[in-house]
């Protein structure tokens, strides 16, 4: 759905400037390949500690036999020099802050660690960047659209800013989905299920600390425990209500072996 409304977008701008519009839509689209590269090679700060077996031997050999049971890479695990609890994913890597040793257990740590093995295995580190490139995109050629459409096509210029608002609709729904996805392959890769429960239920009571975190206005891979503190009419991220209710829906439907640990 979402590439349809991406080629509905260039269609409309191709269609009521021609060749100016070709020209735009390829400066928006080598300008945010310019961002997201950038950001990729930019991403690593100081205050990223690459994590070895010998700084934490339950953490990397826990996350080494999730990510072998997810069948992937083991990922790079670094370490956020912050005091918030949050955690996240790109490429490859999974970050967790310092703040997250100070409330979780290992066997929530580990879950949090599971949630973002999940978001790698079922490869939202490649899709959301070019999700977020494509809210870019769709942003700037619905403002371009409007302002060079206006006068010639108001019609032209409107379908353009309606296609804008339905991609973050789709957006939001398709992220809220991933968001679930993601904890569904945590709980088949931990040993105890409802690890995963407890640490969102901790989590819950940092929330108003992790609205301020911020790790990227770039096109990049979002926090992905994280959601807004207020309610909006894009929201990304699903409540914690709602993820721990469909974890503990999860949890009934496995078999008993599955939950014996749990």
């Amino acid at each position: 759905m979402l590439e349809l409304i991406l080629l509905a977008q260039v269609l409309i701008t191709l269609l009521y400037l021609g060749k100016i519009g070709l020209w735009l839509i390829l400066g928006v689209f080598l300008t945010l390949v310019g961002l997201y590269l950038w950001t990729v090679k930019n991403f690593l700060k100081k205050k990223h500690r690459k994590i070895s077996y010998e700084d934490l031997p339950w953490l990397y050999k826990g996350i080494m036999k999730m990510a072998n049971k997810a069948g992937i890479k083991t990922p790079e695990v670094y370490l956020l020099d912050d005091y918030i609890p949050n955690a996240y994913s790109f490429r490859n890597s999974i970050v967790l802050s310092l703040g997250l040793f100070e409330v979780l257990d290992e066997e929530e740590i580990l879950a949090v660690a599971a949630h973002e093995i999940g978001h790698i295995k079922n490869r939202d580190t490649l899709l959301f960047p070019l999700v977020s490139c494509g809210r870019y995109f769709m942003l700037v050629m619905a403002f371009l659209n409007l302002l060079f459409l206006f006068s010639r096509s108001t019609f032209g210029s409107l379908a353009s800013f309606t296609l804008y608002l339905l991609y973050e609709v789709c957006r939001s729904h398709w992220l809220k989905q991933r968001e679930f996805k993601a904890d569904e392959t945590a709980l088949h890769l931990i040993p105890v299920p409802l690890a995963l429960k407890r640490a969102l239920e901790e989590l819950k009571y940092y929330e108003d600390l992790r609205v301020r975190v911020k790790e990227s206005a770039l096109p990049s891979i979002e926090p992905t425990i994280e959601r807004p503190h207020q309610k909006s009419l894009f929201e990304t991220h699903p409540t914690y209500e709602e993820r721990i209710w469909r974890i503990m829906a999860e949890i009934e439907a496995m078999n008993p072996r599955e939950r014996m640990f749990s």
